[in-house]
């Protein structure tokens, strides 16, 4: 576990995390860029963290709406995959019926000349 110090708009921040030390420090010097941001648009300093907490809260469940649709476009990808493999496999026990069927043909027909020669 890692003690990481932090100043957002001059004020310290311990946090313990298990975060490497130069991530935190670029959340923290995000956020401050975002609170920084708003304020510069009016906000109080306390509205500013809040608009910045919520636009980081909209960003994650637009990341995890994303991740459950690729998550499902994956299994939508898997499935369709492994029914390709069974017709696959079904086209390949049907084409070797079909070369017996037409090695069995040609020895009727290899026969048939035979017997008509003779």
């Amino acid at each position: 576990m890692n003690k990481v110090k932090v100043v957002i708009l001059g004020k310290d921040y311990t946090l313990q995390t298990e975060e490497a030390p130069n991530y935190v420090y670029n959340l923290a010097r995000q956020l401050e860029a975002q609170i920084k941001s708003n304020m510069d648009k009016g906000a109080s300093q306390y509205t500013a963290a809040i608009m910045a907490a919520l636009s980081a809260m909209d960003d994650l469940n637009h990341m995890k709406m994303q991740l459950d649709t690729n998550a499902d476009k994956t299994k939508d990808y898997v499935d369709d995959a492994g029914r390709a493999r069974i017709e696959r496999d079904a086209a390949i026990k049907e084409i070797e019926s079909l070369r017996s069927k037409i090695a069995q043909l040609e020895n009727t027909i290899k026969l048939k000349k035979l017997g008509e020669s003779i």
